[in-house]
């Protein structure tokens, strides 16, 4: 009961293949979701598998593995294009090394919540346009290189570009990232005289135009929709500085989750901010600093590193709360794209080890060390993977397990409370709404929930306590207005219950 009920379960708009549907796909984001070719793959899985979820999980598994694959081959142009010598001897490690970086990516923890989680597919299908992009991409700067026909290739980078932000709205700073490789490992900007804005690069600077002219649109749309139904919080009443916090501790917060995938969580809930000074800030804050100080520093002996960095900053600034939107502070879905130049760097490390021994400057039982470690580190991550997917096996065994590592979560508590309501432990539920509305008195629909299930039970006189100051903090929340009007109906009160239901219905006419 994450999204999977409000966006799957209770819509049936998706669910047939037809005009009226491609229509409603391509115009409307859905609570605040603008994304119309995964809604074409939900469409597909119903047309095959109905309402079963065993499809669904198996499509987007598929998906992720497709996705793995053409990363194997993204790695593999970066590899080669970033070792100068072309020895037939180095292709054999130039493929191991591509393969460790694809297998890295797929069989991480942090991927497990873009697969198992039925929505979080919108990650992935924007991912495999995305590697597409990249792929496309690289061949046209290579043909470039060679003299050879470029634009076919091109073109096709910038049709995938559109196709992965109609899947979702998550690489909208891919533009700049390009960039970013197009001086290295590409070495097609930059390196000297004329070399950044001369008339030899100016072709490379003009390709940009129409991924960022692709990029703005799926942007102002992605906001506009988010913003119509209340999802982007106003900088007004959010705050510059806690956005600037967060940008940092999201900037922190992947690379470590990569290193260590331990007590990953479905919901990091997003809390009051107190002040810069708070240590999760300042220690966010100093990992940035070092590692940008660090990378640009040794950028000469060492440019993949300060490369890997940028293009991963660049790629999560959508989502690393520049623009403050949903429940979380951070969320494992939001590392699938930004970072896999960590994944890259990994597999590049393994080459230079065979660099190394192709050199005779280790021997070869050193060499056998170091890929049995990357073999072992691949088994290691297969098994916290399947620990992990085990935790997203029901709603209940996934909120408690939320609220093990972070019990001051409103979110969990409530949605716990709805999991156990519907398995009919009411006392507990009412126990986890109560908690929820404790953390955070501003939280809408745990106030309702709590009053819903408080008038099931018979405790009428608190349930209204709790819908009216839903109301108060929302007046024009229309299921808080169609519960109390049914508690007042029930009571006798038919003046005030009928009010109630009119003022549902003003704000929300489409309510049965």
């Amino acid at each position: 009961n994450w999204d999977d009920e409000s966006f799957l379960v209770a819509n049936p708009l998706y669910r047939v293949l037809g005009w009226p549907q491609f229509r409603w796909m391509f115009t409307t984001c859905y609570m605040s979701s603008c994304m119309p070719l995964t809604w074409m793959t939900y469409s597909l899985d119903f047309v095959f598998w109905g309402m079963n979820p065993v499809g669904y999980h198996l499509t987007s598994l598929l998906i992720h593995a497709f996705n793995a694959v053409l990363f194997f081959f993204v790695s593999l142009r970066l590899l080669r294009l970033s070792v100068s010598s072309s020895n037939g001897s180095q292709q054999l490690p130039i493929r191991l090394a591509a393969g460790f970086a694809a297998l890295f990516f797929a069989l991480h923890p942090l991927q497990v919540e873009v697969v198992a989680w039925a929505l979080g597919r919108e990650m992935a299908v924007a991912g495999f346009f995305f590697f597409l992009n990249l792929i496309c991409y690289l061949k046209a700067a290579e043909n470039e290189s060679m003299a050879a026909p470029r634009w076919r290739w091109m073109g096709a980078a910038w049709l995938f570009y559109a196709m992965s932000l109609l899947g979702k709205e998550v690489a909208l700073t891919l533009p700049f990232a390009l960039l970013v490789l197009d001086v290295y490992p590409s070495r097609r900007l930059g390196g000297g005289r004329g070399r950044w804005f001369g008339p030899q690069v100016r072709r490379v600077w003009w390709e940009k135009v129409p991924f960022l002219l692709l990029s703005l649109g799926a942007g102002v749309r992605a906001v506009l929709g988010k913003e119509g139904t209340g999802a982007v919080y106003p900088l007004a009443g959010y705050g510059l500085l806690p956005r600037v916090a967060q940008v940092l501790y999201s900037l922190a917060f992947y690379p470590g989750k990569t290193l260590l995938p331990l007590d990953l969580s479905p919901l990091y809930p997003l809390r009051g901010f107190t002040g810069i000074w708070e240590m999760q800030w300042l220690l966010s804050g100093a990992f940035v600093l070092t590692l940008s100080v660090g990378f640009f520093f040794v950028r000469q002996r060492w440019p993949g590193g300060l490369v890997a960095w940028i293009f991963y900053t660049l790629l999560l600034m959508p989502v690393s709360g520049i623009l403050t939107f949903g429940p979380q502070l951070v969320a494992d879905r939001f590392s699938y794209l930004p970072s896999l130049g960590w994944a890259v760097l990994l597999g590049a490390g393994l080459f230079y080890c065979w660099q190394l021994w192709l050199n005779r400057r280790i021997n070869v039982k050193t060499l056998i060390l170091t890929q049995s470690s990357a073999a072992l580190l691949l088994v290691g991550l297969g098994i916290l993977t399947w620990q992990q997917i085990r935790i997203w096996h029901d709603s209940e065994r996934l909120w408690r397990h939320a609220l093990a590592l972070e019990e001051r979560s409103s979110f969990a508590h409530n949605n716990l409370g709805l999991a156990l309501a519907e398995r009919g432990a009411l006392e507990e539920a009412i126990n986890h709404f109560r908690r929820a509305v404790q953390i955070d008195p501003m939280f809408v629909e745990a106030h309702i929930n709590l009053g819903n299930f408080l008038a099931a039970k018979g405790s009428v006189q608190e349930a209204i306590a709790h819908l009216l100051k839903a109301l108060e903090v929302d007046p024009a929340f229309a299921g808080a207005h169609n519960t109390l009007g049914n508690i007042l109906a029930n009571r006798g009160e038919l003046d005030k219950a009928v009010e109630h239901f009119r003022k549902g219905l003003q704000a929300k006419p489409e309510s049965a």
